[in-house]
């Protein structure tokens, strides 16, 4: 369902002078097409696999070929380099008609093979992934989803496949959210889209004559909250995504922005300069309840919880410039967290809490950096020079953020440690505000 608004197209100054707190798009035309996939850069270490091509009984829908799925999810992540079928010397689709010494001849490590059949309005897979050094099946199961869902069940495959191989979690089930820019002449049309995490399947939920900013996820993946200047000053609304019911949450005097969402679902870190300075507080859904987090005469902003859900790190200049800041309880001391140059801002940690990333300033330049939390070491991710807006995957493997390539804002993944990347760019013009998904159940 999309929501639509039309409003007078008034930004204060004040919102226009704080850099830290206002995204300010510029470009050209956005369509609202899907994003495209762009390999960009491969791992060094890439573990090889061969996705067979799985037999089809019955009368499969040719759009969406489950085996193609799995294979560009396994590539993108940079984990991963697949064998193209052409290149294989057989295509069998069960253990009987694997043959292990071809598949070692052809330097693979894994073999993933597995048969569609059609039962009414839906399709059964049934799959098996090998290891082909050791002869053994690692991985054997069926699954099933209606004939308008390949996507989806090529997509859980790959979750099950990926956690096979390294033992962690799968993101391709999960979803992106962004902002999108059309604009032409003095006008312009902003949406928050939802897409699967390759870009496809996208879906426009609001649009809007005013800025959209900041969406966060909640923790059941069910609900999207953000800022939107609809009103003609900034929002904080809740959006859930089956209904499409928006509530508006925070609408005081001066800003609301930087939603993030508690472990719970219960409660938001927001910032809000009520009180005449930009602080962190907490608040209550249900009750809208405010609890202030921090108290300073500089800019505290961009909260987000930590690994524990009892701690948060957040953005503050009161060192003199915008650093990345925690606070392992609500009433505890803030520690300052990085030091490498004037600039760090738009904390993220990971799930484990190993690592916070965040926009980094160098040179004149920005990038996405990230800090080892247990010995303070700083690692610059990006070689772009316009980044912003990191968010991490849940299963602390990717990361996206986003940045500018031949002029345009596209959104890009890198690995967590820089090592890999591929780019989402939309069909034309500006995407940003990336936020990724939780883990969808």
């Amino acid at each position: 369902m999309t929501n639509r608004t039309r409003t007078p197209r008034t930004l204060s100054a004040f919102y226009l002078v704080c850099s830290l707190l206002v995204w300010a798009l510029v470009g050209s035309t956005t369509a609202h097409a899907e994003l495209t996939i762009r390999i960009t850069e491969g791992a060094d270490a890439a573990i090889p696999v061969a996705v067979v091509p799985f037999a089809e009984s019955g009368s499969i829908p040719t759009g969406d070929k489950i085996s193609s799925i799995v294979q560009d999810d396994l590539t993108m992540t940079g984990e991963f380099r697949t064998l193209a079928p052409e290149k294989m010397l057989s295509l069998p689709s069960k253990r009987s008609e694997v043959y292990f010494r071809d598949w070692r001849l052809l330097g693979q490590r894994y073999v993933l093979v597995g048969e569609l059949t059609r039962s009414g309005d839906r399709v059964q897979a049934r799959y098996e992934l090998f290891d082909v050094n050791r002869e053994e099946r690692i991985l054997g199961e069926s699954a099933s989803a209606g004939i308008n869902s390949m996507r989806t069940l090529a997509h859980h495959i790959s979750d099950k496949v990926y956690e096979a191989i390294t033992g962690v979690p799968g993101a391709f089930s999960t979803r992106l959210a962004y902002v999108t820019l059309q604009r032409s002449g003095s006008e312009a049309l902003y949406r928050l889209q939802v897409s699967d995490v390759d870009g496809k399947r996208a879906s426009i939920r609001l649009e809007s004559d005013e800025p959209i900013l900041s969406p966060a996820w909640s923790p059941d993946g069910k609900k999207l909250a953000y800022v939107s200047f609809e009103t003609g000053r900034p929002a904080v609304y809740i959006h859930e995504l089956s209904s499409g019911n928006r509530t508006r949450i925070a609408e005081f005097r001066g800003l609301n922005s930087a939603p993030a969402w508690s472990d719970d679902g219960r409660s938001l870190l927001l910032t809000l300069s009520k009180d005449g300075n930009a602080e962190i507080y907490r608040m209550d859904i249900a009750s809208k309840d405010l609890k202030r987090l921090t108290n300073h005469w500089s800019i505290d902003t961009e909260a987000s919880w930590d690994h524990t859900g009892n701690g948060f790190f957040f953005t503050s200049d009161r060192s003199g410039g915008p650093q990345i800041y925690h606070k392992s309880s609500e009433g505890a001391e803030p520690r300052r967290i990085t030091f490498g140059s004037r600039y760090n801002a738009r904390p993220r940690p990971d799930p484990e809490g190993k690592f916070v990333y965040y926009v980094h300033q160098r040179n004149g330049a920005f990038h996405i950096a990230r800090t080892n939390l247990s010995n303070g070491e700083e690692t610059v991710l990006t070689r772009t020079e316009s980044d912003e807006s990191p968010s991490v995957a849940p299963n602390g493997r990717m990361l996206i953020y986003a940045t500018k390539q031949s002029g345009r804002s596209v959104l890009t993944v890198i690995s967590a440690d820089g090592g890999a990347a591929y780019s989402l760019p939309a069909s034309e013009g500006d995407v940003r505000e990336p936020a990724w998904s939780p883990i969808l159940r």
